[in-house]
């Protein structure tokens, strides 16, 4: 039973530590030191993670406590010893690192207990953490303090919980280095000793991690045993309970996600139906009724399957029991039941993506759902053209203006039932806008401008579709030498001859595009609007 799966930001801190506790042997510079502030801010974060979560592990105890104490005292009480020698250490560790800020004057860097790392002036000085530690003797009680939790932690372990014991051993290591050049060196000496303050801090925050993990580590096993002999659970589930999945635009979606546990190997009964409560010593038990005469469901893998019609409209409420044999000849357990669920009339929702009518000669995309069915038995149909199915939505094509009604039949419990029906509006799609250089109507131009236009383009403006209409013909009349000159393009493009006439009129003159002719995506040619252009 080994320690929890890491987050990312563990890990990240932990590769930090051990990348920055490996610089301490070189000769780092300050830069390198300043970076310990942020694996020691680190460090205490997840320091107080651990608490956290320690904390609602012992709060897990007193409520098995109080609810059987003859099958959790022994547990308990371990776990209230443990909590006693981590929380010893763990302060003892705190007192060891005020101490040696206060030794080198670093008073900036205390607040209360708390340490603030940015504080910490004298990063580099290795004489104080060194006369600490060494010379003062701390480091050898912290030491033997380590150990001595280490083992009490030990021998309140089964021995065939091998990968707890393995983890516990290496995050609470207190072994000497292995001999370099022949020379051993202590476990004192390679923490504390020719190491920046800096450093050292970190170390022992590292040190106040694995205590707290070991903690945590043990909590967990000693809770497991309060139940060993008891129900056994086989499979988990994710399961997550919604307080309802139809909800209104505005309102709230909420739903309950845990971990359910069941016995794959063992059905329990599942009885639909009232059932009674008891308070007893050991807290609260649930009973079947007496002479009630319960309906159980069936049961495949541990999981009853419950199915109802709804015959009638309204909010359901169903509860029930659950029995589940104890193994060994023991008490039974009953655990109660209560659910909710409501039966509402079926509802159509047709909702074009585009906007509130159809238009002919394009692709109108629509969306069409009956909620509580599913997509493949919802079957809509339309008076007015062609409904074709396209990803999760259709496309519609009415074949004339006018009006289009769209009827939606959905199967239900194998049953086809008209669910309703929407009417829209077919409209023919609006004339396009010519322009010249981006000029639509009238407004002036430079001439030279207007001698590097291409031709006349037809745009749609504040139109929703992606629609493209093509210029087929316009006719190009400037006034030269009192008389009206025309030309035309039977094209979008302007011709040599219509750039011709252009060039022979002078500034303030008027050049003006005409019969304009565009043919849209469905076929039909519409005639455009005029462009009168003043050369400057």
């Amino acid at each position: 039973m080994a320690h929890g799966k890491e987050t990312p930001r563990q890990k990240m801190i932990g590769m930090m530590y051990l990348v920055l506790t490996a610089l301490l042997a070189l000769n780092v510079q300050k830069e390198v030191l300043n970076a310990f502030v942020i694996v020691e801010e680190g460090l205490g974060k997840m320091n107080e993670n651990y608490a956290e979560n320690n904390r609602t592990m012992y709060a897990a105890f007193e409520q098995a406590y109080a609810e059987n104490p003859s099958k959790s005292k022994k547990w308990r009480d371990l776990a209230m010893e443990v909590k006693k020698m981590a929380d010893e250490r763990y302060e003892m560790i705190q007192d060891l690192k005020i101490k040696i800020l206060e030794t080198a004057r670093e008073k900036e860097a205390i607040k209360g207990r708390e340490i603030i790392p940015e504080n910490i002036n004298g990063k580099e000085n290795t004489d104080i953490p060194a006369q600490v530690m060494i010379t003062e003797g701390n480091g050898k009680k912290l030491r033997a303090a380590i150990e001595s939790f280490r083992k009490f932690l030990l021998e309140n372990i089964d021995p065939s919980y091998d990968i707890l014991r393995k983890s516990i051993e290496s995050g609470l290591n207190t072994n000497d280095p292995p001999p370099k050049e022949g020379k051993t060196e202590s476990w004192e000496s390679e923490h504390f000793e020719h190491l920046p303050l800096m450093g050292v801090i970190t170390i022992l925050s590292g040190m106040q991690s694995n205590i707290r993990n070991a903690e945590s580590d043990m909590l967990r096993y000693l809770y497991s045993m309060i139940d060993k002999g008891s129900f056994k659970f086989t499979s988990l589930e994710a399961v997550v309970i919604a307080n309802s999945n139809y909800i209104i635009q505005g309102n709230e979606y909420q739903a309950k996600v845990f971990l359910a546990a069941f016995d794959t190997t063992q059905d329990p009964t599942i009885y639909i139906g009232p059932y009674d409560s008891v308070r007893t010593e050991e807290g609260w038990e649930y009973r079947k009724r007496e002479n009630y005469r319960y309906d159980s469901l069936p049961v495949k893998n541990g999981k009853g399957i419950y199915t109802v019609k709804g015959t009638s409209i309204g909010d359901k409420v169903w509860t029930g029991i659950i029995r589940l044999r104890a193994p060994g000849g023991g008490k039974d357990l009953y655990k109660p039941f209560k659910a909710q669920y409501r039966v509402a009339e079926p509802m159509l929702v047709v909702s074009p993506t585009k906007m509130n009518v159809f238009y002919l000669g394009v692709d109108n995309p629509i969306e069409i759902s009956v909620p509580g069915v599913p997509a493949d038995k919802v079957f809509p149909t339309i008076n007015n053209g062609t409904l074709i199915k396209e990803g999760k939505g259709f496309i519609v094509r009415p074949s004339r203006s006018g009006t289009a009604e769209i009827t939606v039949t959905a199967e239900i419990e194998k049953t086809r039932k008209v669910i309703g029906s929407k009417q829209f509006r077919v409209k023919v799609v609006p004339d396009p806008v010519a322009k010249v250089a981006g000029i639509k109507g009238a407004g002036g131009i430079e001439k030279a401008v207007l001698l590097a236009q291409a031709g006349v383009v037809a745009e749609m403006e504040n139109f929703d579709f992606d629609l493209t209409f093509r210029v087929t013909e316009f006719k190009v009349s400037v006034n030269i030498g009192g008389f009206s000159n025309d030309k035309v393009s039977k094209s979008n493009r302007f011709t040599d001859e219509q750039f011709s006439l252009i060039r022979q009129a002078n500034r303030g003159q008027k050049v003006y595009i005409e019969d304009i002719k565009a043919v849209g995506p469905d076929g039909s040619t519409r005639l455009l609007g005029s462009i009168a252009l003043t050369l400057k």
